[in-house]
C-alpha cells in the first residue's frame, strides 16, 4: 500500500488536467483532501468571475484526491453542486472529506470558500466508483 505522500504525488504528476487549470492539491489526509485555485483571466467567465466550470473541477479534483487517498483507483460516478456565490480576485480553496467508503463506491463531500473571506462559495456531492479489482 502507498504511503499517503507517495498518493499525493502521483495525483500531482499524473493529473494533467488539473495541472493544465492551475489547482494544486494543498493537503491530502486519510480521507481529506484540500485543493486550491487562485484566480487568473483563464479561469474567468466573461464577467470576470470565477468560471463555474472551474468551481466544478476544483471541487472535483478535492473529492477524487479525498476518495484516492486510501491508494485506490476511483472514477467520478455522479455529482451534484450548488454555487452559493463567487469572487473576482484571490484564492478558492475546496475542502473534502469522505463521508462514505464501501467495497466499490465512495461518498465525498465539499465545500469552497474564498480565501480571503472565508465565504462559501460552493457545496457539492460526490459519488466515485472504485475501478480497483477485488
Amino acid at each position: 500500500m502507498s504511503t499517503l505522500e507517495e498518493i499525493k504525488n502521483n495525483r500531482i504528476q499524473q493529473n494533467r488536467f488539473m495541472i493544465y487549470n492551475f489547482i494544486e492539491l494543498s493537503t491530502l489526509e486519510q480521507d481529506r483532501a484540500e485543493c486550491r485555485l487562485t484566480l487568473r483571466e483563464e479561469s474567468t467567465n466573461p464577467y470576470g468571475m470565477l468560471h463555474g466550470g472551474a468551481l466544478y473541477t476544483l471541487a472535483d479534483c478535492a473529492t477524487g484526491s479525498a476518495a484516492h487517498s486510501d491508494g485506490r483507483t476511483y472514477v467520478t460516478q455522479n455529482s451534484s453542486m450548488n454555487f452559493l456565490a463567487n469572487i473576482k480576485e484571490g484564492t478558492a480553496v475546496a475542502a473534502a472529506s469522505v463521508v462514505h467508503r464501501g467495497r466499490k463506491t465512495c461518498l465525498v463531500n465539499v465545500n469552497i470558500t474564498s480565501e480571503a473571506t472565508g465565504k462559501l462559495l460552493a457545496t457539492g456531492s460526490f459519488t466515485f466508483f472504485c475501478t480497483a479489482k477485488d
